[in-house]
C-alpha cells in the first residue's frame, strides 16, 4: 500500500499502454514469475508488486508487446501457483520506481532475466530464496516421475514441455527404481519457464508427479532415435535397441511406449487451455486418469500417433501466402502441401513429410512472430491435406510441394540434418556467385525492410556468409523473401537460420 502511494507515473485515460496491471497476483508469487508472464510476448523493462493489494504493475518495452500480451491472455487466463491472473492495460503509460522502497528483488529479478535473454546463462546476481533464475543454470533439466500409476512416453513429456520453447532432446531412464527423463532446451531461459511452471505438477490426477531440478550436464549426447531416446535436431539417427548410460548408475531405459500418443490437443486440455500454450506459468496438468492404465483415454481427445499435419493459427492474413509458410516449415522438414482456410485465413493447414518433421516444426516454430503476429502451432485432426476440388474455394490458397526441388531434407546424407537450429537474427547463406558483392547482399536484405547490423563473408572464399539482422522477426520474413533467390545463371541462393553471431 505505502508503495503504492509513492508511486508517480503519467496517469492517462485508460487505453492500450505498454504497462499493464495484473489483478488476483497470488500473495506468495514472486517477481521472477510476474515476468515471466511477459517474456513470450517481449523484454520486461519494469515491475511493480503491490502484494498487499494482490496486485502487480508491468512495462514492456513497447505498446505492441503488452497489445500482443493483452490479446494472448485475455481468452485464455495465465495462471500463477495454480491461481487465475487477470491481466488489462493500465492507465499509466510508464512506470517510474527508481525512488521506491522495496524494489531490490524487483530490479534483480529483472538483471537476470535479461542476463538470461542475453545469452549468458552465468548470471552474477540471481535470485536464490525466491525461485527465480538462479547464477549458472543450464538448458538440461532433469525429470523424476514421482507416484508412476501409469507409463509416461517420451512423446508426451515432449509435447508437454516443448509448450516452453523448443526441446533439442530427451532421454529417459530409470534409476533408483524411478522413472526419470533428461531433457535438453534450446535456451536455458526456457528451461527456467519449464522448470518454474511445471515442477511439482501431476501429469495425471494425483500420480505421475513432477519433480525437476538442472540438470550439471550442458549438452546431451544421444546416438538413437527410438521410444527411450530422442535428438529432434537429427532426423538421420538410428533406432537403436538402447541408450549408454550419462549418469552412472543409470539403469536400463523404462518399459515400452505406450499405445498411446497424445496429440498437441491433448496436451493443451493436460494444461487447461484453449489455445496453444506459450512459455510461462501454467494452470495445473491434472486430468482424471482411466481406470484400467491399458486403455488410458482421454474424453473428447482423439489420440493421433505419427500425424504429420499441422494447423498453424494467428496468421496475418494480408501477409501470408501459402508459398512462404512452405519456405518457413521447410527449415524444419519437407512441405508436402499447404492449405491456408478460405473463410478464415487466420488459419492454415500444412501437411510435412513425416511425423517427427511436423513435431519439429511445432518444438521451433510454436510462439515464433510472423508478420506482426504470434504463430500457434498444433498437430491437426485431419491426416491429410485435401487438393480442392475444381470449382470449389480458393485454388491458389492449397498448394502441393511434393515434388518441389526446394525440399532440404530428400537427401538423407544431406548437411541439413545437422544444422537445423532455432529461428535467430543472424543468418547463413550459400551459394553466393562470386560477382556478388557485400554491398549487393545488404542492400537484398535491405529491400526486405530487414536492418543489416553486420555481414561477414567465410575465410575460404566467398561462397557462404553470415549476415546479421535487427530481429528473429526480420531474419524470418527475410528468409521467406529470399530463400532460393535468382542471381542469374542458374545460381539460386540458399538462406537457413545460424546458431553462430557476428
Amino acid at each position: 500500500g505505502n508503495d503504492k502511494k509513492k508511486f508517480k507515473g503519467d496517469k492517462l485515460p485508460c487505453r492500450p499502454s505498454r504497462v499493464l496491471h495484473l489483478r488476483q497476483v497470488p500473495s506468495d508469487a514472486t517477481e521472477a514469475e510476474v515476468i515471466s508472464l511477459g517474456l513470450p510476448f517481449g523484454k520486461v523493462t519494469n515491475i511493480l508488486m503491490l502484494k498487499g493489494k494482490g496486485q502487480a504493475l508491468l512495462e514492456m518495452s513497447s505498446e505492441e508487446a503488452a497489445a500482443t500480451m493483452v490479446n494472448y491472455y485475455t481468452p485464455t487466463t495465465p495462471h500463477l501457483r495454480s491461481q487465475p491472473v487477470y491481466i488489462q492495460y493500465s492507465y499509466y503509460r510508464e512506470l517510474k520506481t527508481d525512488n521506491l522502497t522495496n524494489q531490490a528483488k524487483a530490479q534483480a529479478a529483472l538483471q537476470a532475466v535479461n542476463g538470461m535473454q542475453s545469452g549468458n546463462p552465468a548470471i552474477t546476481s540471481g535470485l536464490a530464496a525466491e525461485g527465480g533464475l538462479l547464477s549458472g543454470q543450464g538448458s538440461v533439466l532433469r525429470l523424476i516421475v514421482e507416484n508412476l500409476l501409469y507409463p509416461v512416453s517420451l512423446d508426451v513429456l515432449y509435447q508437454i514441455f516443448s509448450k516452453f520453447g523448443p526441446v533439442l532432446k530427451i532421454i529417459t531412464f530409470t534409476k533408483n527404481n524411478q522413472f526419470q527423463a533428461l531433457l535438453q532446451y534450446a535456451d536455458p531461459t526456457n528451461a527456467y519457464h519449464a522448470k518454474m511452471a511445471l515442477n511439482g505438477q501431476s501429469i495425471y490426477t494425483a500420480c505421475c508427479t513432477l519433480r525437476i531440478e538442472f540438470s550439471k550436464l550442458t549438452n546431451l549426447n544421444v546416438k538413437y532415435n527410438n521410444d527411450k531416446s530422442r535428438d529432434f535436431t537429427r532426423l538421420d539417427l538410428p533406432s537403436g535397441d538402447g541408450q549408454p548410460p550419462l549418469e552412472p548408475p543409470i539403469a536400463a531405459p523404462f518399459g515400452k511406449k505406450p499405445s498411446l500418443s497424445m496429440s498437441s490437443d491433448a496436451i493443451n486440455t493436460l494444461l487447461g487451455l484453449s489455445v496453444p500454450a506459450v512459455p510461462g506459468p501454467l494452470g495445473p496438468l491434472a486430468v482424471t486418469a482411466p481406470s484400467v492404465p491399458v486403455q488410458r483415454a482421454i474424453p473428447g481427445v482423439t489420440a493421433l500417433p505419427g500425424n504429420s499435419v499441422l494447423l498453424v493459427n494467428n496468421l496475418n492474413p494480408q501477409a501470408v501466402t501459402p508459398h512462404g509458410l512452405f519456405i518457413l516449415f521447410g527449415v524444419y522438414g519437407d512441405v508436402l502441401r499447404v492449405k491456408i482456410m478460405f473463410k478464415k485465413k487466420e488459419n492454415a493447414l500444412i501437411q510435412m513429410a513425416d511425423a517427427s518433421q511436423a513435431q519439429l516444426a511445432i518444438s521451433y516454430l510454436n510462439g515464433q512472430k510472423l508478420y506482426g503476429r504470434v504463430l500457434r502451432i498444433t498437430l491437426s485432426k485431419y491426416q491429410t491435406v485435401k487438393l480442392p476440388r475444381e470449382g470449389q474455394d480458393d485454388p491458389s490458397l492449397t498448394k502441393d510441394y511434393s515434388n518441389s526441388p526446394l525440399h532440404r531434407f530428400k537427401n538423407p546424407s544431406s548437411k541439413n540434418f545437422q544444422n537445423i537450429v532455432p529461428p535467430s537474427a543472424t543468418l547463413h547463406l550459400s551459394r553466393i556467385p562470386p560477382s556478388v558483392t557485400v554491398d549487393e547482399l545488404q542492400k537484398l536484405f535491405a529491400k526486405t525492410g530487414s536492418t543489416v547490423k553486420a555481414f561477414k563473408f567465410f575465410q575460404k572464399g566467398c561462397k557462404m556468409a553470415l549476415i546479421q539482422l535487427g530481429s528473429v522477426e526480420e531474419a524470418v520474413k527475410a528468409l521467406i523473401e529470399l530463400h532460393n533467390h535468382d542471381f542469374g545463371q542458374n545460381r539460386h541462393l540458399q538462406v537457413s537460420f545460424s546458431k553462430s553471431t557476428i
